[in-house]
Formats: structure tokens, C-alpha cells, sequence
């Protein structure tokens, strides 16, 4: 069976990534049987969640994992589609997965209270006395990701429009739809809903989440997709 390591539920979500949510949604969307797997972070190729396995093979990364279950397995997640259609969902999805969701990583990294309440809970496994030495590492590479990328050389009113910007965009393209294109979900729609389940996320002190509740429409679709995808939020088994 396939197994999609994932880092499990947590912040009262199916798993604190976005890019995990739509992993499972994409296997949701498959059809086919699989688990889902507490993985071990430490081994994961590229250092990133989630990961299938599959008779084997390895594949990490959300966008070779969709490539994957296409070419191994014949799913057509866009089946139906115009090429208009294909493309603009592509450019969604890029556009949530290479820029909203690095000013999310700023607010949740950078900004010491909402570390506290989210991202601190990664480190509990590592032992005490090395805690504050490894935490203080990767918030330090955090900050360089996000300076190398540009987002960390803005300021929070900077950041702010620029995530106003980009779910204003998302809230004109989903317009009354039920899902992105249309009347069914379609391979884009793993990448939005994961984004919008995450973003609607109640622990963090977040402008970005006001941003997104004042588009009524996406927080129905966020919900729409909860519903669909997660109707019990299955917790992922140990590896």
C-alpha cells in the first residue's frame, strides 16, 4: 500500500504544513488506497514533508508526487479541462506555494509570539539541554530563507499588502464557483484548499487570516474542502 509521510495533525489542523494537506488531499483526490505515516523529518530526501512511498520508490515534493500518481498510476487530475484552465490553476498554485506561503513563514517564524505558539512545538523531541542551540540554528536559516527569497526584507505593512494583494486575486478567480475551475475539484484545488484550511488557522495572532476571513468565498470553499477531504482528520500512524 502507499504511504505518505506526513508530520501528523497538529495547531487543529490535519498537519501544521500546507504542502502535507495537499498531499492528502491529492491521494483523497486519487482514489487509491494508502496510509498515512508519522515520518521521520531527519530522513526525508530534500529535507521536506511529505513524502510518498511507493513499491519503492521515494518521491518527495508535492508537485512530483501529483507527477507520479499521473504517470504511475493514470490519474488525471484536471480531467476535463481547458488548457486555459490547466494554466491557470498551475499559476494558482505557484503563486500560493512560492509567495503566500513565505509571508505565512514570516509570520510564524519571525514573530516570537506566534513561534511560541506553533513552531516551538517541533523542537520538544530534541533533549533540553540542546534545545535553545538547535532552535536558535534553524530560526537563523529560517531568516536567511526568507531574506534570500525577498519576502524578509519587507516590513509587516509591506508583507501585509502584498498577502491582501494575492487573496483578492484568489477570491476574483474562485468568484461563486464551488471549487476553482468549475463544479469539481481539479488537481489546483489540492494546493488552494490545503493553503486556505491552513491559513484559517485560529492559534496564531495573524493579519493574514483577517485578510482571508473578509473573503467570504474562500472561507466557504476552505470549508467546503474541510468537509470533502477531512471528515474525520485521520491521525497519521507511527512509521
Amino acid at each position: 500500500m502507499l504511504q505518505l509521510h506526513v508530520f501528523g495533525p497538529a495547531f487543529g489542523l490535519p498537519d501544521p504544513s500546507p504542502f502535507c494537506i495537499k498531499g492528502i488531499i491529492l491521494m483523497e483526490m486519487s482514489g487509491l488506497p494508502y496510509r498515512q505515516v508519522r515520518g521521520n523529518f531527519r530522513k526525508a530526501p530534500k529535507g521536506k514533508f511529505p513524502v510518498l512511498h511507493d513499491d519503492g520508490a521515494v518521491i518527495p515534493d508535492t508537485s512530483f508526487i501529483r507527477l507520479h500518481l499521473e504517470q504511475k498510476h493514470g490519474i488525471d487530475f484536471d480531467k476535463g479541462l481547458s488548457a486555459e484552465q490547466r494554466g491557470l490553476a498551475w499559476a494558482v498554485e505557484k503563486m500560493l506555494e512560492d509567495h503566500l506561503y513565505w509571508l505565512v513563514v514570516h509570520e510564524r517564524w519571525a514573530d516570537p509570539a506566534n513561534f511560541d505558539r506553533g513552531p516551538r512545538q517541533f523542537f520538544d523531541a530534541v533533549p533540553a539541554p540542546l534545545r535553545p542551540l538547535v532552535i536558535a540554528m534553524v530560526k537563523r536559516q529560517v531568516r536567511r530563507n526568507l531574506h534570500g527569497h525577498g519576502i524578509g526584507r519587507h516590513g509587516d505593512a509591506e508583507r501585509l499588502v502584498l498577502a491582501q494583494r494575492a487573496l483578492d486575486s484568489l477570491a476574483g478567480l474562485l468568484g461563486g464557483k464551488p471549487y476553482l475551475t468549475g463544479p469539481d475539484p481539479c488537481g489546483g484545488d489540492a494546493t488552494l484548499g490545503a493553503f486556505m484550511i491552513a491559513g484559517l488557522c485560529e492559534i496564531f495572532d495573524s493579519p493574514i487570516r483577517g485578510a482571508l476571513a473578509e473573503h467570504a468565498n474562500l472561507v466557504a470553499y476552505a470549508q467546503r474542502m474541510r468537509e470533502r477531504y477531512f471528515k474525520t482528520d485521520a491521525k497519521a500512524a507511527p512509521a
